[in-house]
Order: C-alpha cells, then structure tokens, then sequence
C-alpha cells in the first residue's frame, strides 16, 4: 500500500505554523474544525472552479507573520493619523488597528446600536480562505442594530492598517439587524503598503424586514487583499450592499449570500478600477432558499495597461423557491489592447416557476462617442474621462443614497483624472 503524501506549499506550511501557535496560546475546537476544513483544500488553484481566474496559490509565496495585537503606543499613533485624515462620510466612525476593535479610538455609536466583542461565528460556506479567516482571526466585534431601530446616518467601520514592514492582518466582523431595523454600513480599508496580506470577513444577519446598505471601499495599496462576506436574510428582509476597487495588487471580493425567508430581496453591485498590474477578482454565490425572493447583480470594470479583472457570479434556485425573480449584469470597459476581462455568470435552478436571466460585455470605449464629444470642443482626454464617468457612475448611483453615492463618485472622479493624460 502506497500511503499519499501531500505537497504542502511554503505559504500552506507558514500557516500550519501560525495556527499551531495560536492553538499552544489559544485553543479552541471551533476554530480548530475551520483550520482543519482550510488545510484539508489547501490554497486554492485555478483546478478549484471558484477560483478558476485567481490562483492563489501560486501568486501567494509564502505567508507573512501575523501582526500581534496594537500596543498604546501603536494606538496613539493611530490617533495622531487619523486626526489628519478626512473622513468618508457623515455618521459615527469605528476603528479597528491591526485587525482588531479600539474602542478610544471610535466614535460613540447612536442609540439603538450596541457593540460586543466576542467569537463570531457563520454558516459553514465552502471555501478554504473563509475557514482560514475564522481559524485565525481575532475576536472581533459584533455591531447589533435593535429591533425597528432607523438610522438616519450610515455606521463607518475603517480598517486601519499598520505601519510595520511586511505583516498579515485578519479581521472579523458581525453586523447583525433586528426586526424590521433600518442601517447602513461603510466599511474603508485604508493605509495598507505592498507588504501586507489583508484577510477580512464580515457577517451579515437579516431578521424579519430588516433592511441593510452595505458598501466596501478598498482604496490603499496591499499586496494581497481578501475579503470575504457572508449574508443571511430572513423573510422580507433586503440588503443592498457595493464594492468599490481601486487599489491593490490582487484583490479578491468574495460574497456569499443565503436568502432563507421569504420575499427577501438583494441587490449587489460593484466597480473595480484597476490598471498597472493589478488583479481584482469579485466572486458572488446568491442562493434563494424560500419562495418569492429577488435578487439583482450589477457589476462593472474599468480596466487599463496590463491589468486584469474577474467576475464570476452563480445564482442558485433551491427547489424551494418558487416565484424567484433573478437578473445578473456584468460589464467592462477595456482602455489598453493588453487589458483583459474574465467574466463568468452562471445559474443552477432547480425550481420550475422562476424568472431569472444573466448577461455579461466586454468592450473598449466607442470611438464614435469620443468623435462625438471632440467634435464638441471637448480634449480627446476629457471626452474619455467624461464617458467613463458615465459608466462607472450608473453603477454607484444604483446605492440610492446620497451620503454614500457622492464620496463614491468622488472617487471615481479623482481615479480618472490620473488617467486623463494618457492617450
């Protein structure tokens, strides 16, 4: 009998590493079952279906060391920085450093909302980078939004990176709504150098009627930048939650979104602006688990030099869910003839009284319009820019909430005007 030996990379040995070290000071079973569901696939590669555009096993060498908790020094660093930064939008800010919650250094959050700092734990989804991020995340906080509490001004998390050299941080988050409550939520990624690899999750839970605005900004410059929700909405709960990419090397936008109630509604979108080497990859799972659910997807891209985007959204009808109505979009605008765009929508229904669709595009700005415009008066630079706004705007103003659509669009304005000068 010839026993199997596994080929365990340097990163996936680094990790066993770290984790049996976090075990000696910190075990823990429930943690312990989610290494072992990441070390039984290993990091993922392009033979992994979901990953199929992100082999992230060959672009991650090695892992970098685990940043250790932020010390008081470390915090008022913090607070010397983030007494120069402006802020996102209105409403109460908290800070996490390194990964972790500090409380001195938020905002007092409104009445309704309560915070707890605590183990968070998920519904089991089937992907190696969520169980790594519970075997190794830090207790994090729980931000809990009372029954038919309304609130007027969006909640800001800001994920505050460190200043150190080369470092992995692992955050995790629960924003759980009762009962027919009202929030919305900004989550900004700030501050991250080529040498950190960032692993975030964020849970997401719906009662009955709640409604819940979530939008992720991932701005700064970290070499590795995965991100992953998880989502559960209970009867006619709705969530409208957008991501906007600018930065990183690669980043990886996972969403996974469970409609178990009926008449839930969901509608996820995006904007990845991406040039020089970047990669940014954004992959959806949206299963209707109950009758009458609605769900929309609508994503685009900017992409410019050699960078290179990736969409792949599945949309999943459970025998369950008759009456679902589900329509997917994805889009992408190519600025350089080395760009490229992968894009991959798929359904699986398994119900018989559904409407559903998806549609995907890739193409280059229309010469014709950009003729148009010049022959207007207006640069060839500007005609450009001024089409791309158009583009990427229509998929932030889908958000329907001023507070959030005009720092997004600001955004967007301040990337295309460091494109404009090209030709």
């Amino acid at each position: 009998m010839t026993a199997h030996v596994v080929n365990r990379s340097a990163a996936e040995r680094t990790l066993a590493g770290q984790f049996a070290e976090h075990e000696r000071r910190e075990p823990s079973p429930v943690r312990a079952a989610a290494f072992a569901r990441f070390a039984a696939a290993g990091l993922p590669t392009r033979r992994v279906e979901a990953w199929h555009y992100t082999d992230l096993r060959a672009s991650m060498a090695d892992a970098a060391p685990i940043l250790p908790a932020p010390t008081r020094a470390d915090s008022e660093a913090a607070r010397r920085r983030l007494a120069g930064r402006e802020r996102f939008t209105a409403g109460a800010q908290l800070v996490l450093l390194g990964g972790r919650f500090i409380a001195e250094l938020s905002d007092r959050v409104p009445a309704g909302v309560s915070i707890a700092e605590k183990p968070i734990a998920a519904k089991t989804v089937d992907d190696p980078l969520a169980a790594l991020n519970e075997a190794l995340s830090p207790t994090g906080p729980t931000i809990s939004v009372a029954r038919e509490a309304k609130l007027p001004e969006p909640i800001t998390l800001l994920h505050l990176a460190d200043e150190a050299s080369s470092y992995a941080v692992y955050s995790r988050t629960a924003i759980a709504l009762d009962a027919r409550a009202q929030a919305s939520f900004v989550e900004i990624f700030d501050g991250a150098h080529a040498g950190v690899q960032r692993h975030a999750a964020t849970i997401v839970t719906l009662a009955d009627g709640a409604r819940a605005r979530h939008v992720a900004v991932v701005g700064d410059e970290p070499g590795l930048h995965l991100e992953t929700q998880i989502c559960e909405l209970a009867k006619t709960a709705e969530l409208a939650a957008f991501g906007l990419v600018s930065g990183g090397e690669l980043t990886r936008r996972q969403i996974f979104v469970r409609m178990i109630g009926d008449q839930a509604k969901v509608s996820l979108g995006g904007l990845a602006l991406i040039e020089g080497v970047r990669r940014a990859d954004t992959t959806l799972q949206v299963v209707h688990g109950a009758p009458g659910g609605t769900s929309r997807e609508f994503y685009r891209a900017i992409v410019d030099d050699d960078a290179v985007g990736v969409f792949q959204g599945k949309v999943i009808v459970e025998r369950a869910a008759q009456k679902t109505d589900g329509a997917m979009k994805s889009q992408a605008i190519l600025l350089s003839p080395r760009a490229q765009m992968n894009e991959k929508p798929e359904l699986e229904i398994f119900a018989d009284d559904v409407a559903c669709g998806h549609g995907a595009t890739v193409a280059s700005l229309d010469p014709e319009q950009v003729f148009y415009l010049e022959s207007r008066g207006i640069s060839n630079g500007d005609a450009k820019a001024m089409l791309l706004e158009a583009f990427g705007g229509e998929s932030i103003d889908r958000i329907e909430d001023e507070l959030l659509v005009g720092p997004l669009r600001a955004r967007l304005a301040a990337w295309l005007g460091t494109r404009k000068a090209k030709p």
